[in-house]
């Protein structure tokens, strides 16, 4: 018989497959009469007569005393139930699907139930996980962008906030003097043509301001968001290589930028014009009345639009699309998402606001007090600004559009690229990108509450 490891089943004929070789074996001494005499042949083995069916033995093992017997088999199929600790395919102990320690058990060291909590987590090779993002890991995506490469972030937003900056400052001191407008708007006896001419005035000074603020915001937003994508990727990319990126799509997103203003304004004119004519016509009350709900409605309107179209920014500038069609790709991505993007756009700008005032506001006070022009001067009622106080406030204007440009325009990018993973599985794409290998073999997790 051979020597093999492991162990034979009962009954089974000698390992080498031949039958025993009696020949030059001893005879057996003679039996006695009462068993059948010598002639009657020997059993064939001693193992019982009542075997159990088979292929439902198992491995025997060494038990030690007071050990329990092993458990009984399972039944047939995958879903067999089994007792605590036994092992097999569905059950409860160490196989496929059970709770123990096997393969698919929840309670398993090696199973997805089990220790591990769930699937793998997803790839980052940037500053966000290639996956569907909460509301905090956008903000904080923003904010690493920031801190990872604050190199040419702080260089871009530095760079345009000191120029607009520049920009304000001389045009306030040197041709928007206001100092006039203001003591008509003050004056109790002033007649209703200088009011209107005062107040024209003060429109178009501060409109002049806001412009120059806008341009500002557009170009930081164009270079940001080429640094956002590539951060969102891990690679780092230089001012000089923003800005030839942003360059050949500044003209569409200039168009872009002054287009969604005149939309939201023409929707506005329309809701107030139908009480503006009825005032006119002699029913002031009336009219009045009617151009409020008209405006209150129109706003609404307005400010849905606005958010629709509050990613065509970052698909121009990576989709390399038109001004139309990056506003009807802004609205395919935020339909279904609407509350979602505006809550996360509104958090994102009370952010950036507070954290601009409490740089900006210091130094506005600072301002007033080395002009002479106390309280006054900070409110800004006391007539026309000095040098003094346009030049120390304009440099906490500044520093806060450091913070503010790079928050907001990242906000909206990382927004846009969460989008587009939720609806057409950009993280691929990223991943790809980014050189992840085997990335999209399994699935990733999910963000709870996102």
């Amino acid at each position: 018989m051979k020597d093999t490891p492991g162990w034979a089943s009962p009954g089974s004929a000698p390992s080498d497959g031949q039958e025993p070789d009696n020949s030059g074996a001893a005879e057996p001494p003679e039996q006695p009469a009462d068993q059948g005499g010598a002639n009657q042949p020997e059993p064939p083995s001693k193992w019982s007569k009542e075997q159990p069916p088979p292929g439902q033995w198992s491995a025997p093992s060494p038990q030690g005393p007071g050990q329990a017997p092993p458990p009984p088999p399972p039944g047939p199929g995958w879903g067999g139930q089994q007792p605590p600790g036994a092992g097999g395919y569905g059950g409860q102990g160490g196989g496929w699907g059970g709770p123990g320690r096997g393969h698919g058990g929840p309670g398993g060291p090696g199973g997805w139930g089990g220790n591990w909590g769930g699937p793998p987590p997803a790839a980052k090779p940037g500053v966000i996980p290639l996956r569907p993002l909460g509301v905090g890991e956008i903000l904080d995506g923003a904010v690493s962008t920031m801190r990872t490469y604050w190199r040419t972030v702080l260089g871009i937003s530095l760079t345009v906030a000191v120029v607009t900056q520049i920009a304000v400052i001389l045009l306030q001191g040197l041709v928007l003097d206001d100092s006039a407008s203001t003591d008509v708007l003050n004056d109790p006896s002033a007649t209703a043509g200088e009011l209107s001419r005062a107040l024209g005035d003060t429109l178009l000074s501060s409109g002049v301001v806001v412009l120059i603020g806008l341009l500002g915001t557009i170009v930081a937003t164009a270079l940001l968001t080429s640094v956002t994508s590539r951060a969102v990727l891990g690679k780092s990319v230089t001012t000089a290589e923003a800005w030839r990126d942003a360059r050949p799509r500044l003209p569409k997103l200039f168009a872009l930028t002054f287009l969604l203003p005149l939309i939201a304004i023409a929707i506005i004119t329309v809701g107030t014009l139908p009480g503006l004519l009825i005032a006119v016509a002699g029913s002031s009350s009336a009219g009045a009345a009617l151009a409020v709900l008209g405006g209150l409605g129109a706003g609404v309107v307005a400010l849905w639009l606005m958010i629709r179209f509050s990613l065509a920014s970052p698909a121009l500038m990576l989709e390399k699309q038109g001004v139309l069609k990056s506003m009807s790709r802004s609205a395919k991505l935020v339909r279904g998402s609407w509350w979602r993007v505006f809550g996360i756009q509104l958090l994102a700008t009370i952010i950036a606001n507070i954290v601009a005032s409490i740089i900006v506001i210091p130094f506005a006070v600072i301002a007033s007090a080395l002009s002479g022009d106390g309280v006054a001067g900070f409110l800004g009622s006391g007539g026309s600004p000095g040098w003094t106080f346009l030049i120390v406030s304009g440099i906490g204007s500044v520093i806060g559009s450091m913070i503010t440009f790079p928050i907001s325009a990242g906000v909206t990018v990382l927004l846009y690229i969460d989008q587009r993973i939720r609806r057409e599985a950009l993280d691929l794409d990223l991943a790809r990108a980014a050189g992840v290998q085997d990335y999209g073999s399994s699935t990733p997790g999910t963000t709870p509450g996102s």
